[in-house]
């Protein structure tokens, strides 16, 4: 398995709840495909540098994972279609190492 980091931003019209169980459905995706997620990072709500779909603001979320091919393309796939992510980014990391928790 390799290890990927997203990166994601929410849309800033979805209330707090909703965006924690959309942050915990997305976690639950890579689990659910045999992945493995390593760390969760939320930044919060921060200003955009352009107007994105008429949005100036969104919640950002950094996540690292390890994924096999099958569970990259699955999330990829569901992260495209999913209408509260405003945008995303995934890549590979050869460098990050596992929290100790």
């Amino acid at each position: 398995m390799n290890k990927y980091e997203v990166m994601y931003i929410i849309n800033v019209a979805v209330e707090e709840e909703k965006r924690t169980a959309l942050i915990e459905t997305l976690s639950k995706i890579i689990t659910d495909h045999s992945g493995k997620v390593l760390k969760t990072d939320e930044w919060g709500m921060r200003d955009f540098a352009y107007p994105i779909d008429h949005m100036t603001k969104g919640y950002y979320v950094v996540e690292t994972f390890e994924a096999d091919n099958d569970c990259l393309k699955e999330y990829d796939r569901l992260m495209h279609i999913n209408p509260n992510v405003v945008r995303y980014m995934i890549v590979r990391r050869d460098d990050v190492q596992e929290d100790k928790k």
